[in-house]
Order: C-alpha cells, then sequence, then structure tokens
C-alpha cells in the first residue's frame, strides 16, 4: 500500500530552523509529483511548495525565499527547509504525492513557532 510519512515537525523560535522530511513507499516515487501543504489552526488548508518530477518548484509568496523544497529519489524521501520561521508557520504540514486523477497524503507533521 502507498504511505506517505511526515517527521522533522516540532518547537522553534520566530527566526529559527527546520527541515521536514517526507519519506514514501509503495509507489514509483520518481513518477510523481510532489506538494508540501500546511494548515494551520482554523484555517484552511494552503498549498506551501510544490516539485515536478523534473525538479522545477513553485512556492506560495508567504514562503518564497525562506521554504526550499526539493527530492531525493534514491531515498523515496521529500524534504521541506524552513528558515527564518515566523510565527504565522505554525501548522500541521502534511505531504502530498499526485499524478493525474491520483493523490496521495501524510497524515502530517505539526509545527510550532513560539517564543
Amino acid at each position: 500500500q502507498v504511505q506517505l510519512v511526515e517527521s522533522g515537525g516540532g518547537l522553534v523560535q520566530p527566526g529559527g530552523s527546520l527541515r521536514l522530511s517526507c519519506a514514501a513507499s509503495g509507489l514509483t516515487f520518481s513518477m510523481y509529483g510532489l506538494g508540501w501543504y500546511r494548515q494551520a489552526p482554523g484555517k484552511q488548508r494552503e498549498l506551501v511548495a510544490t516539485i515536478t518530477r523534473g525538479g522545477a518548484t513553485t512556492y506560495a509568496d508567504s514562503v518564497k525565499g525562506r521554504f526550499t523544497i526539493s527530492r531525493d529519489n534514491t531515498k523515496n524521501t521529500a524534504y521541506l527547509q524552513m528558515n527564518n520561521l515566523k510565527l504565522e508557520d505554525t501548522a500541521v504540514y502534511y505531504c502530498k504525492a499526485g499524478v493525474s486523477g491520483t493523490d496521495f497524503w501524510g497524515k502530517g507533521t505539526l509545527v510550532t513557532v513560539s517564543s
């Protein structure tokens, strides 16, 4: 079965950094586009960053210049490097793998930015 497992979340101070990982299994990883999404308390889930199977990336304006999405197809893992974290980055972060007509989601990892 397909499984995506996020890790790396935790408590961090404003201005700090975290790296999230998304380990995938049960799918041909290199054939999927990947995305990181987040859902803050009381808000809808929003797109944070995407990376295509060819390596092209996009970012939400709110994280551009601070976050970097990457993938390592040899490890079946996606990453989200988060720098200069802000209070408003607090959310549950979800990994998604998708192809046309099919999406798979992880269960999320909590990032809390607090002083």
